[in-house]
């Protein structure tokens, strides 16, 4: 009897320890606190915060946590898709969304500074070459050889994101960690979306021919959605360009918020049709390959021929991280409405991951650049740094 009286007051000590902190408590078993005393609940939290922190900042490193919102709402439209009385509100809010998004765009590029860049014209084309040319090409066969292995509607899907025009945002941002040419990448991006607009709507037309929808009402939808808030943009830039720039976390948070609206949207379309009974697991690992594929190759060009044509290192490599990247920003809400709202949320998929895996690679070799020596003369090449 006394042995299990002396135990239970052991065990209360050590509960009533646990909660008040007390070191002499809980301390003889040294192992479980370190013989610190510190092993009390504030305590043991404040050790394991910064810990979680740390593995946070790992997975940022590697994966962007906008991705990982992303496909949450994949997976909240999986769950509770858009259904019935609440379908019409969500596809008004989100052609609402890409219209306010387009004419951010409009309002935030700058037609004067696209204008001057362009005397270098060189490099401008050699970007828009890879975009709109390469890529496309590159994009025909590889829809015409995957076609098997992952299915039609993700074949289309791979061609969709190569008629697309080049991101801003992460182009520049890799270019100057890079030490590259910056203002020769804010005009080449700027440009590739100016002409995107236009182009990417009639690639698509081209292209992939029935699949796509395009009819009078696609292209209205596209006039209305896409075309006219981004010249109304372009209109009002001079009184919104400088407000938009001082507060680009509040647009940012306006793009992010209007593109999740818009991946929601697809994605209830799809699960209302059953999308996700039409996909396997082995096509999404093969359609991962592809991407990957993809993006070594685009990169692998981007290197050879813009170093074969003589360009400088800075201004290379505003072309590699340019000429090589697809802008999901732009394509989610084309695809919204080019594609039928049934097989939009397949369509994006590979855009998605392409998105994610260029966002990786990228901002690898752009650390990795950044650590090279400065580059004094301008037509030192890749080799001599």
């Amino acid at each position: 009897m006394s042995s299990r009286r002396d135990s239970g007051q052991f065990l209360r000590r050590r509960i009533v320890g646990l909660g008040t902190g007390s070191a002499n408590s809980c301390c003889a078993n040294r192992d479980w606190c370190s013989g610190r005393g510190d092993c009390s609940r504030s305590a043991l939290v404040g050790r394991t915060v910064p810990r979680v922190k740390g593995v946070w900042a790992k997975i940022k490193g590697w994966v962007d946590p906008y991705i990982l919102l992303l496909f949450g709402m994949v997976a909240l439209a999986a769950v509770l898709p858009a259904t019935g009385p609440a379908v019409q509100p969500v596809e008004l809010a989100t052609d609402l969304a890409v219209a306010l998004l387009f004419f951010l765009y409009g309002a935030r590029l700058s037609a004067d500074q696209t204008l001057q860049g362009i005397k270098h014209w060189r490099l401008h084309s050699l970007v828009l070459g890879f975009t709109y040319v390469l890529f496309p090409v590159l994009g025909v066969i590889t829809a015409f050889l995957t076609r098997p292995i992952i299915g039609p509607e993700l074949a289309a899907g791979m061609l969709f994101l190569t008629l697309l025009p080049s991101t801003v945002q992460s182009s520049v941002a890799f270019t100057s960690i890079a030490h590259g040419n910056v203002a020769a990448s804010i005009v080449a991006a700027s440009v590739s979306n100016l002409l995107g607009v236009l182009l990417t709507p009639l690639l698509v037309t081209l292209a992939m021919g029935a699949a796509a929808g395009v009819n009078l009402g696609t292209i209205r939808s596209l006039f209305l959605q896409l075309v006219l808030p981004f010249v109304l943009g372009q209109l009002v830039h001079r009184w919104l360009g400088g407000f938009l720039a001082r507060h680009k976390s509040v647009t940012s948070k306006v793009d992010r918020g209007a593109i999740l609206l818009v991946v929601y949207a697809a994605f209830s379309a799809g699960m209302r049709d059953n999308m996700f009974s039409r996909l396997s697991g082995w096509q999404l690992v093969a359609l991962l390959v592809v991407c990957c594929a993809l993006l070594a190759v685009i990169m692998a060009a981007t290197m050879v021929i813009s170093k074969a044509l003589g360009f400088s290192w800075p201004d290379r490599t505003a072309i590699i991280f340019a000429g090589s990247k697809k802008s999901m920003a732009s394509g989610l809400p084309m695809a919204q409405i080019i594609f039928p709202a049934a097989t939009v949320g397949i369509l994006v998929l590979p855009l998605m991951l392409f998105h994610q895996i260029q966002l990786m690679v990228c901002a690898q070799l752009a650390r990795r650049w950044s650590k090279l020596p400065p580059v004094e003369d301008a037509a030192v090449t890749g080799e001599e740094r």
